[in-house]
């Protein structure tokens, strides 16, 4: 708990802190989404702070390489060509 005060406290007023590795559970959730569009993979992040609370960087799709992005409740909100 009190690293999570920490954590916060150190991220207040800053527009870009550390993001982090995702759980496994967590991962289940963004692979279904992907998977959704025919697409898998890719390096998975938790964000911090902004519009997206999750991040895809690399996932592969039929059609290439693509970064996504992700919001609370695992629906994907952006589609970007790598």
């Amino acid at each position: 708990m009190m690293r999570l005060a920490l954590v916060a406290l150190a991220c207040t007023g800053t527009a870009a802190c550390a993001d982090d590795r995702v759980t496994p559970e967590e991962a289940k959730s963004i692979q279904a989404a992907l998977n959704s569009l025919d697409c898998y993979g890719g390096d998975m992040e938790r964000k911090s702070g902004g519009a997206a609370a999750y991040e895809v960087d690399d996932a592969v799709c039929k059609d290439g390489q693509y970064e996504f992005k992700l919001d609370k409740d695992f629906k994907i909100t952006s589609k970007k060509r790598d």
